[in-house]
């Protein structure tokens, strides 16, 4: 079995390494990975690791060795549930980019790791709120974070669910839509994550065309307005309460049209030229200026 010292060192290793995947540059969240513990999250090993392919294939032991690789280990296999992709993570983190002493809402918290890491870029003079909607994983968010001093975690709808206003809200589902509790409470200066999917997007296809199927936004509160630019393609599991038949297909039009690098805005309106828009849903727009 590998040693603590050993696994601080492979922490570091690994950090660095998912780092780069993306070309991610940010000293807090590096910092962040290399000191969560990924094996506290994941339950008893061994662990099931997805190999592209191959399905689902167990770790030779229960070593934490095996989870310090840029990988997507099974929460919930049956269910292709994962801990998501540490370095996907790192990059969208990076974007989020939260500071000692913000509020962080992770919205989907899964079991709590990503949280945790949240909780250490924030600092103690921070605060996380982890929203899960699955109670079994919202129970083994709160045990594996109870240590946790800055940490709170919610069972329930993360788009209906109220928090307190959030310099970050980090969302880890697939929505056709933002929330509207997400834009009210957003400050000024917060930074929304927000993967918009279409119902083709999770577990589906290949990495190569995924790019059609879901986008993740960065958007930023800018007094009552709000920037919106495009970061990455993605494939997440679905959110259970935010997916509307009527915004999915909109969504899904958009993305064949393409465009999305083009956009600037998010609108909480639908009353614009439709030569502005990529996407106009009901209620809300993304434009390009």
């Amino acid at each position: 079995m590998t040693s603590d010292d050993e696994l601080k060192i492979l922490r570091r290793a690994y950090a660095k390494q998912i780092m780069a995947a993306f070309e991610a540059q940010d000293e807090g969240v590096e910092a962040a990975f290399a000191e969560v513990p990924r094996e506290d999250f994941l339950g008893p090993g061994p662990w099931p690791i997805l190999r592209f392919g191959r399905g689902y294939v167990t770790t030779p032991s229960a070593d934490p060795v095996y989870l310090y690789t840029d990988n997507l280990v099974g929460i919930r296999p049956e269910d292709h549930l994962n801990n998501g992709q540490p370095s996907l993570h790192a990059f969208l983190l990076s974007k989020a980019a939260p500071r000692e002493g913000e509020h962080v809402v992770h919205v989907g918290a899964g079991v709590g790791y990503y949280s945790a890491v949240m909780a250490e870029m924030v600092g103690p003079s921070g605060r996380v709120t982890a929203i899960e909607f699955e109670p079994e994983l919202a129970e083994r968010a709160k045990a594996n974070l109870a240590a946790a001093g800055n940490v709170s975690v919610l069972e329930g709808d993360g788009a209906t669910l109220p928090f307190d206003p959030a310099d970050v809200i980090y969302v880890n589902a697939g929505v056709t839509r933002p929330a509207e509790s997400w834009l009210d409470r957003l400050r000024d200066g917060g930074r929304l994550v927000m993967p918009l999917t279409t119902d083709r997007n999770f577990n589906q296809g290949t990495p190569d065309d995924m790019v059609r199927r879901g986008a993740i936004f960065l958007v930023t509160r800018d007094g009552e307005g709000f920037g919106a630019r495009w970061i990455s393609s993605v494939a997440i599991f679905p959110c259970k309460s935010l997916r509307e038949p009527e915004s999915e297909s909109v969504l899904a039009a958009a993305l064949e049209n393409e465009g999305w690098k083009q956009v600037t805005r998010l609108y909480r309106s639908a009353e614009l030229p439709e030569e502005r828009c990529w996407l106009r849903g009901r209620g809300w727009s993304l434009a390009y200026d």
